[in-house]
């Protein structure tokens, strides 16, 4: 089982890589570090072809300092990634990961 990551201490929106994950039952994290109230908001998405992608899962995190949120999907998607849509809070940084 291993653990690949989609987005790596983001501090601003992004689009993660895609990735061919190992197995098709995965579990798909995000998680949201900063100082004081910090938030973001995660979509994970599938690709079969590397072009068009269709969502999976939408994440909204929010706490203090930490937020993290997931979920575990059965899915033969041959490609995955992550976008960072919104994130705020003072540092705030966000890791989204899938692993099987």
């Amino acid at each position: 089982m291993a653990t690949q990551i989609l987005i790596n201490a983001a501090t601003t929106t992004t689009t993660g890589n895609t990735v061919a994950p190992d197995e098709t039952k995965r579990s798909y994290q995000a998680t949201v570090v900063g100082e004081g109230s910090v938030s973001a908001t995660v979509i994970f998405e599938g690709t079969n072809e590397g072009i068009g992608y269709v969502p999976l899962a939408t994440i909204t995190l929010s706490g203090t300092a930490l937020a993290s949120d997931g979920f575990v999907g059965e899915s033969p998607w041959t490609g995955v990634r992550a976008r960072l849509t919104a994130i705020s809070g003072t540092n705030a940084a966000v890791t989204a990961t899938v692993g099987a």
